[in-house]
């Protein structure tokens, strides 16, 4: 064999090997498969990186890649029927239980909001279709699936509001007639930045004084829920791991506000906070809000506060309100906006960026007296709920899914 030959080879494996392997934690279950899931994640992310560069096609058009690659066309089957509709001009997809002869009992019902940072998936997803599924079959309950719209093309706060209409049109007690749906036992439910709108769309609800029906409960998956420290523990410790690094979650929070990159770099350093902004830090304090055995080695420093962020494009003003806005940060708010809200499911995950926001949440939640069950994966990732479908099916999905439905069951 020539030197040559030997020297390629050699290339070849190094480059595989950087794909392929890299430090995942012993603790994590089917670890090479993870490695071979996000070497996936990684080459479409340098791919994305790439493009962006040269000017061909933004980041998150390269990476919705993914979300297409899962695409599917729901469709009913002999249990379920499945239609495609619109809800106050915002596309959903709603699954029925098929009705047998004679039978008149109302359903249960799980408003479901998918994750993807706000700039990626879709309801119509493999995962998400299955989960759907899974659903109606298991608790014999109405799903109704949100297509809202996504960033860049739709910043904030355009794809809550989207959801925000969709649930206020849905808990109509018409329309939930039409769909034999029970007005005393909905939910809200989503995962990653789908849990975050749903935690949004809880607290705004009962703030709405005509609203007539009320959610029974919410159910958050490993929700991303506050953009003004981006560097808890929990983001230090995971800023490496694999499906969501610390970068590409830094990256969703800015284009989900701005596409002006000045903010993605002031996240970064952490260094975006502003004075309108600074004042609600305390609702953030990890110091605060995490147990002691998540502080780790790690000591609180508060965010830095500048008196603007950006360029000429993002809009100082707009872009301190938006940081503010509890709407996309749902553990802005006191204690008394939390009270009345209805019981919780939070789901965190130990080798995940955003465990600290699930965290924190659940603590408050339950200093203001709201029942909340929370379920940590000690040796859990982010995403790890969506893995579901073959070749990338954990097994540790089948366990978030088995008993994050077992709490629908007894809660809904």
């Amino acid at each position: 064999m020539r030197f040559g030959s030997i020297i390629v080879i050699v290339a070849l494996c190094s480059f595989t090997a950087y794909y392929i392997y890299e430090p995942i934690p012993e603790e994590i279950e089917e670890r090479w498969k993870l490695m071979l899931t996000n070497s996936f994640f990684r080459s479409l992310s340098h791919l994305a990186d790439l493009s962006e560069l040269l000017g061909l096609k933004d980041y998150m058009g390269v990476m919705y890649f993914i979300t297409l690659a899962e695409k599917v066309v729901p469709e009913s089957d002999e249990h379920i029927e499945v239609t495609e509709e619109t809800f106050d001009g915002v596309e959903v997809v709603l699954y029925q239980p098929k009705q047998t002869g004679g039978d008149t009992e109302l359903s249960r019902a799980v408003i479901y909001l998918h994750g993807g940072g706000w700039c990626l998936g879709s309801s119509r997803m493999s995962p998400y279709d299955l989960l759907a599924r899974t659903l109606v079959a298991e608790l014999d309950a109405v799903v109704l699936s949100v297509e809202y719209r996504l960033a860049p093309a739709h910043h904030f706060p355009v794809p809550y509001e989207d959801v925000y209409r969709v649930v206020k049109h849905f808990l109509q007690k018409g329309v939930l007639a039409k769909y034999s749906v029970d007005p005393g036992r909905i939910a809200v439910s989503g995962d990653s930045a789908g849990g975050n709108l749903a935690a949004a769309v809880s607290q705004q609800l009962q703030k709405d004084p005509g609203q007539q029906v009320h959610l029974k409960a919410q159910a958050l998956i490993y929700p991303v829920l506050q953009a003004l420290d981006l560097n808890t523990p929990s983001y230090q410790q995971n800023q490496d791991m694999p499906i969501l690094p610390r970068t590409l979650m830094v990256r969703f929070w800015s284009e989900y506000f701005t596409s002006d990159k000045a903010l993605f770099r002031a996240m970064m350093a952490n260094t975006h906070n502003n004075p309108e902004s600074s004042s609600l830090l305390k609702f953030v304090n990890w110091s605060a809000f995490l147990p002691e055995t998540y502080h780790r080695k790690y000591n609180y420093s508060a965010p830095a506060v500048v008196q603007g962020v950006g360029g000429e494009g993002v809009g100082m003003e707009g872009l301190a309100q938006s940081l503010a806005d509890p709407r996309a940060s749902p553990l802005l708010v006191p204690d008394s906006a939390l009270r009345s809200l209805p019981k919780a499911y939070i789901l965190t995950c130990e080798y995940d960026v955003l465990r600290d926001d699930g965290i924190m949440y659940v603590t408050r939640l339950r200093s203001a007296g709201v029942e909340v069950t929370h379920e940590h994966y000690d040796t859990g990732f982010h995403g790890g709920l969506m893995f579901t479908v073959w070749p990338t099916d954990f097994l540790i999905a089948r366990r978030m899914t088995n008993n994050y439905i077992k709490w629908l069951e007894e809660n809904l």
